[in-house]
């Protein structure tokens, strides 16, 4: 990192830890400053006396050891510190309630730009809803989507590991530090993902696991979906939270059935009384969100382009037209479309290849292959592999 990023880093990281900001009162602050990190530390330490005695103390005098600690996690290998300001930051998140300021990402940060579907549920789900879960994350992930959800034990563990196991894109969204896993069970896990997919977080590293982390990490795993699938969840579940706010943020919400006498499907039967869709197979889902899939994947393109500027993709859409944001499509991406059919050929390549082939960026590649992906005109291989079909034209 040069000397300036690192000063940027640090104001970030300053701004980040002010004892009773808050990510909703720095984003604010943030949004009032046209995004400039220096305004807004400036400002702070101006008018720090509204929040608190804590806020001045470190306002005044930052503990320099912590921000030391902070910068060397994010100069080890895959660390990044993800803000709002730049353009990969997820345009999924820009219009949800208290949109996060930073994302701290361990993996590949390009995954939080795919279309995913969230499978969410019961820690304690049963030997058929584990099952559930594996066969759903297998069949949307072979489908081109990635899987995103909480690393927590039960329905989420069990779709992060069958995302994984057909070498698919998976996202884990925590509720701790990036640098600490949360059930302690699933460090492996973790460890896989962060090797083949990301782990993200918006609390700084050192962050334990709190009760309260859990319903502001689940705004996130809904935000970021095109739509969420409840797979066993009580009455009193934390998926509950995490579906009814992908509801309120206009994401698709799915839930699977289950036996009257079970528990554990008490939660999706209500959730399906309220207007969920009842799901039995991935086709289900797969057909609902294809189209949402396409619009998001023309949009990254046009963004990772530097088509869509910052401050446009912020403006919130019209009424009516939720979905409208992720419309940004021309014969450009057709053009590069050919190419990449041209360059596949008629044997397997992997993504890395491909890059080589055709010159462009893994992000645009990457929302390339997911077009013609769902387009039925190739198919993702275990092993980050892409196979041409044959009547691709």
């Amino acid at each position: 990192m040069h000397m300036d990023d690192i000063d940027e880093l640090r104001a970030w990281l300053i701004a980040l830890r002010t004892p009773g900001l808050g990510p909703g009162g720095l984003r604010e602050r943030l949004d009032a400053a046209n995004g400039d990190i220096a305004r807004v530390l400036g400002r702070l330490q101006r008018h720090a006396a509204p929040l608190g005695e804590p806020a001045q103390a470190w306002l005044a005098r930052p503990d320099e050891a912590q921000l030391d600690a902070d910068l060397a996690w994010l100069a080890e290998p895959n660390h990044r510190l993800l803000r709002c300001t730049e353009a990969d930051f997820p345009p999924q998140l820009e219009h949800i309630p208290q949109p996060p300021a930073v994302l701290f990402a361990v993996g590949d940060p390009s995954l939080l730009l795919y279309p995913q579907v969230a499978i969410v549920g019961a820690r304690g789900a049963s030997a058929s809803g584990l099952a559930h879960a594996r066969a759903f994350a297998r069949a949307l992930a072979q489908a081109g989507f990635a899987i995103t959800s909480g690393l927590a034990d039960g329905i989420d563990g069990a779709a992060h590991a069958a995302a994984l196991d057909v070498g698919a894109a998976t996202l884990a969204v925590i509720g701790t530090g990036p640098d600490r896993v949360y059930p302690r069970k699933h460090h492996a896990l973790a460890q896989r993902i962060a090797a083949h997919g990301v782990l993200v977080s918006e609390f700084p590293p050192g962050t334990a696991a709190r009760a309260d982390h859990f319903p502001r990490r689940n705004r996130i795993i809904a935000g970021l979906a095109l739509g969420t699938l409840v797979i066993e969840a009580g009455l009193r579940s934390g998926s509950l939270i995490t579906a009814r706010l992908a509801g309120e943020q206009g994401r698709e919400v799915f839930a699977l059935p289950g036996s009257i006498h079970n528990p554990l499907a008490h939660g999706c039967h209500r959730l399906i009384r309220d207007g969920a869709r009842l799901v039995e197979s991935a086709a289900e889902i797969i057909e609902t969100l294809a189209p949402a899939a396409r619009m998001l994947g023309g949009e990254l393109a046009a963004r990772l382009r530097g088509e869509v500027g910052i401050e446009a993709t912020r403006q919130p859409p019209a009424d009516g037209a939720a979905d409208s944001s992720f419309a940004h499509s021309d014969g450009r991406e057709d053009s590069r479309q050919d190419r990449v059919l041209s360059e596949l050929g008629h044997e397997p390549a992997t993504l890395d290849e491909l890059v080589r082939r055709t010159g462009q960026s893994t992000a645009v590649l990457s929302s390339t292959l997911l077009m013609l992906e769902l387009d039925a005109r190739i198919e993702s291989l275990p092993g980050n592999r892409y196979q041409r079909l044959p009547d691709a034209r």
